[in-house]
């Protein structure tokens, strides 16, 4: 009777073993590239050499990731009630910050990547105002003497968010072409004005900054799955938010700073999977002991 059990639960092992490496394959077969000029995470060095067929504009514009890089935290900005704040103003709370370099009077990229943003952020359980913060940082100087600019930006965006609370963490600030420069160039985010469009040439993406104003995460393009923002807010507040369900689910993903994005840590599963493997043996191992020392005792006692 115990040979039988012990066989049982080996088998179940290895279905177990089997179904987990199942898993990991088909995970890992999912890869995604971003190769737009706009969206990619490369820089764009300006002194390359070899033709790349861009636009001019192009050319010079980019993010390079700065991760562990400190956000100036004492440039002074205006928010969107026009009164005057620092930039560290926003990272007392203990809470992480999401960045987003944008202008307010941008006819498509700009909108495009606050959208993209809320409809990640309304994807997630965590709360904007409660659980992080969110700062969009106009880098149009001409931005900071237009009025209610960016306070009807942010009437439009609370509202799309459409959480309570969400005006006490979302913010949108403008400032001076110093401060610009200052907050921009900390966060490797460059961008030019093109003459013949009329509009300015840039990036896509948002930033993840810890409590303390340092970059830890880079997120690309327009579209941001809401896992990986979900994610990228855990690891910079060192797990301090998401229930300990979700904390040891972001144990089986890697960030890969060359995307922007979690992929599944293949190394990390099979331990993982092996670890609880080894228990569920152990576990079933001794629910056999206990039953057959139960009935021993019963033929005994006859």
């Amino acid at each position: 009777m115990i040979r039988g059990g012990f066989r049982f639960a080996l088998c179940m092992a290895l279905f177990t073993v089997h179904c987990s490496l199942f898993t990991v394959c088909v995970f890992a077969q999912k890869s995604e590239h971003y190769n737009s000029p706009l969206y990619s995470p490369r820089y764009y060095d300006p002194a390359a050499s070899e033709p790349s067929g861009l636009p001019e504009a192009l050319k010079t514009i980019g993010i390079e990731q700065k991760l562990g890089g400190q956000m100036p935290l004492d440039t002074e900005l205006k928010d969107e009630d026009g009164k005057a704040v620092k930039l560290g103003s926003y990272f007392n709370t203990g809470r992480p910050v999401i960045i987003a370099f944008v202008y307010y009077e941008c006819p498509m990229l700009c909108n495009q990547v606050l959208n993209g943003l809320t409809g990640a952020m309304k994807g997630i359980n965590l709360d904007a105002g409660r659980d992080f913060d969110v700062v969009a940082i106009s880098f149009d100087a001409h931005e900071n003497e237009k009025g209610d600019l960016a306070k009807n930006k942010k009437a439009s965006y609370v509202e799309r968010y459409g959480r309570q609370g969400a005006e006490k963490g979302w913010h949108f600030l403008t400032g001076t072409q110093e401060s610009i420069d200052k907050t921009t160039s900390a966060a490797g985010f460059s961008y030019k004005w093109d003459e013949k469009s009329g509009q300015f040439a840039h990036a896509a993406g948002i930033m993840v900054a810890t409590p303390e104003g340092k970059l830890s995460r880079y997120f690309y393009g327009i579209d941001y799955a809401p896992k990986d923002l979900k994610f990228g807010l855990m690891d910079s507040t060192a797990n301090k938010i998401g229930n300990p369900a979700e904390q040891l689910l972001l144990y089986c993903f890697h960030y890969d700073p060359a995307t922007g994005k979690y992929g599944l840590a293949i190394l990390r599963v099979m331990r993982l999977g092996g670890i609880l493997t080894l228990l569920g043996m152990g576990l079933m191992g001794f629910v056999f002991w206990r039953r057959n020392k139960k009935k021993g005792l019963t033929v005994n006692g006859e």
